[in-house]
């Protein structure tokens, strides 16, 4: 079991919303050409090859993860909370108060549920933004590697996939000398962002089933 605490990467003045007003409702900044998205391919290619894949194999190779997360949306607002990830399709967001609100997957939909307002909204994991977050590898070679920027300190991943809403770009950054995720932004196709840095990180741990269990009946606690 490994731990990392991890830290606000910058000092992001950005803006934030819910998660799944930024992360669902998101899109990718922009619908760009196909052959912008072909050059972003060639980029990840031959940019910094190695430790790109080195640290793609890594994280592919972690199955789970749970910590906690600040939220930074496209208005400066911010939340936090505990997270839990089981690759592939299996995420749980728990917001910490006065939020009311729980996201989950299961591996093949996302609930979302807000207790304030009492609404209780499912979407289709593979329509959703959060699919490239979850995906059981990253494959530099894939269609949805959007571009690949490794630096001495950060090496930042982009993914890219045509969802129901819209053409969604997550963009994922690294430690570039641990690997260790940092942290992750959505982008909608307005271009504001949202931001969640994750803290205080364990890996490869075990988890009960109705952790990411869905109730199709009713409000999942």
């Amino acid at each position: 079991m490994k731990k990392t605490d991890a830290q606000p990467l910058t000092s992001l003045n950005l803006t934030r919303r819910h998660f799944l007003g930024a992360v669902l409702a998101a899109g990718a900044a922009s619908a760009a050409p196909a052959s912008a998205f072909a050059q972003a391919q060639a980029a990840a290619a031959t940019l910094n090859p190695g430790i790109a894949q080195a640290i793609a194999d890594h994280f592919s190779s972690i199955k789970t993860m749970k910590g906690g997360f600040l939220q930074i949306g496209p208005r400066g607002d911010q939340m936090s909370g505990a997270f839990f990830i089981q690759r592939p399709g299996k995420l749980r967001f728990n917001y910490d108060p006065p939020s009311r609100m729980r996201v989950i997957c299961d591996g093949n939909n996302v609930q979302v549920i807000n207790d304030q307002t009492r609404t209780n909204n499912m979407y289709q994991l593979s329509k959703t933004p959060l699919s490239l977050l979850l995906a059981n590898k990253i494959d530099l070679s894939a269609d949805m590697v959007r571009n690949v920027d490794a630096q001495p300190d950060l090496t930042k991943i982009t993914l890219g996939n045509r969802t129901v809403f819209g053409d969604s770009t997550i963009a994922m950054i690294f430690d570039s000398k641990t690997y260790d995720l940092r942290q992750w932004t959505v982008i909608d196709p307005q271009g504001k962002t949202t931001d969640v840095i994750i803290n205080n990180v364990k890996t490869n741990i075990s988890f009960d089933d109705s952790v990411f269990r869905i109730d199709y009946t009713g409000t999942s606690r």
